[in-house]
């Protein structure tokens, strides 16, 4: 079954809770689709009323945030050994190229590689852990991840709501333009053919004539 036709069989209590469960989960360290999760539940809100788009960009934030800082203590505790437990358990995300693409980025951009981080399926599941076993100062690590929460949780909720009811408000006028457009696409094709039959009644008319005539 799709995401978002699952979702519609929930009650909206259950889809705030699942998207900041799925969100947090990916944030500490678990590979789970949040962002698919994150964004047919906002194309969700977008079409029925009983899902409140602010209170699912919260869930989403909170939930963001709070699986982020959990990876980090995580991260600080397990150390490396903890990364290479997952990549024995997660070989295809945690792998030895990919965290050392993620320790590069670290190593580039510090604190910010936390922020962008967010937008970035990647070192979305990374940000945390890995700045925990980097000993990443944690204030500049709540700074960037509170920030990053924010802006990408919150951001992708009010961007795809919002677009949502334009493509339906749109979707509407397209289905009363594609009706006008039918009927005169139909009342044209009706009067072409009835001139065409008119005309072709004519001229046997007159070929019955003229053949009378001789």
């Amino acid at each position: 079954m799709h995401v978002q036709e699952w979702l519609e069989t929930v009650p909206a209590v259950a889809v705030y809770a699942l998207v900041g469960l799925v969100i947090g989960l990916e944030s500490l360290g678990i590979p789970l689709p949040g962002e698919i999760i994150l964004v047919s539940s906002a194309l969700l809100a977008s079409q029925h009323g009983e899902i409140d788009p602010v209170v699912l960009g919260a869930s989403a934030t909170a939930g963001a945030i709070i699986g982020d800082s959990i990876g980090y203590a995580i991260g600080r505790k397990g150390g490396r050994p903890l990364l290479a437990w997952l990549g024995n358990k997660f070989p295809k995300h945690f792998s030895e190229g990919h965290i050392a693409t993620a320790e590069r980025s670290f190593e580039k951009w510090g604190m910010w590689t936390v922020f962008f981080g967010r937008f970035v399926a990647l070192l979305r599941i990374f940000a945390g852990p890995l700045a925990g076993v980097l000993r990443m100062p944690y204030w500049k690590f709540l700074i960037a991840n509170v920030l990053g929460g924010i802006v990408w949780a919150g951001g992708t909720t009010a961007v795809i709501y919002y677009v949502g009811i334009v493509a339906e408000s749109w979707l509407k006028r397209f289905s009363w333009l594609g009706l006008v457009a039918a009927v005169l696409v139909g009342l044209t094709s009706m009067l072409v053919l009835k001139r065409k039959a008119k005309r072709a009644q004519q001229q046997t008319q007159q070929a019955e004539t003229v053949a009378t005539a001789e």
